[in-house]
């Protein structure tokens, strides 16, 4: 038996710029929403680790050691780290960068639809076609 998706329309893409989140509730589930240099990414507002509410965590960027006593930033803004014991998860995929082969975030797929998209419902308008033919405007029934 295959789970029908449901869509839940959560904001404006422009309330939400890039480098910011949003915690939303949907169907009983906090979710975090965040714009990473303009894509959009959905995750469980809970760590697998400790359980605490990952998505108020801290936004990051990966460090790495080119060499012993020196270290740089890279990737600003692509990580979220626990609030309560500091595990890191890359926002992109819900990968875990302390346990990679056992621990994962819950993600869900977020898209930004253009709002004619969205609600083309079952309602329709009756229209007429209407032509401009010299000095008369006609319309077709």
């Amino acid at each position: 038996m295959t789970r029908q998706l449901t869509r839940h329309v959560i904001g404006s893409a422009a309330d939400l710029p890039p480098g910011s989140r949003k915690l939303v509730k949907v169907a009983g589930r906090e979710i975090g929403v965040f714009n990473v240099h303009g894509a959009f990414y959905a995750l469980a507002n809970i760590c697998p680790h400790g359980g605490g509410s990952l998505c108020e965590g801290f936004v990051t960027g990966l460090s790495v050691a080119p060499r012993p006593g020196q270290y740089e930033l890279i990737r600003e803004g692509e990580f979220l780290r626990c609030p309560l014991h500091g595990w890191e998860f890359e926002i992109a995929t819900g990968q875990s960068y302390c346990d990679p082969k056992n621990t994962r975030l819950r993600t869900f797929n977020a898209s930004v639809e253009h709002g004619a998209e969205l609600v083309k419902g079952p309602y329709v308008a009756e229209s007429f076609e209407v032509k401009v033919e010299e000095d008369y405007i006609v319309l077709d029934l």
